[in-house]
């Protein structure tokens, strides 16, 4: 290598994302990889008190029951929405701050480990 050769190894200048914030995020962005899901979470944070029964959101996207409930497990599991049984009905809210914290991970993923 000359010295006009461009350095091919530059050093980290802060610590990368951890093991598990990476299987923490990976989750939440699989989770959200799916339209239907980023329109479930949409439909649940636009209902008043940013809660909304399976009931109320199965017609709007034209799907079985059973199939809306398994796309609000995976964003459950992903963190991104809290459920809550009442009766025979399961209630579904964004979780506090989870839509921030998946927005500042994009802004600044560093910041964010």
């Amino acid at each position: 290598m000359t010295s006009a050769d461009p350095i091919c190894c530059v050093p980290l200048t802060s610590a990368p994302i951890g093991t598990d914030a990476a299987a923490t995020l990976a989750r939440t962005f699989k989770a959200l990889g799916d339209p239907t899901r980023v329109r479930l979470l949409s439909l649940v944070a636009a209902h008043a008190g940013g809660e909304a029964c399976v009931c109320d959101i199965t017609e709007p996207l034209g799907l079985s029951q059973p199939t809306v409930s398994h796309h609000l497990k995976v964003l459950v599991d992903a963190g991104l929405l809290a459920r809550e049984q009442r009766g025979i009905w399961a209630f579904y809210s964004v979780v506090p701050g989870a839509l921030g914290r998946l927005a500042e991970v994009l802004r600044d993923p560093v910041a964010s480990n």
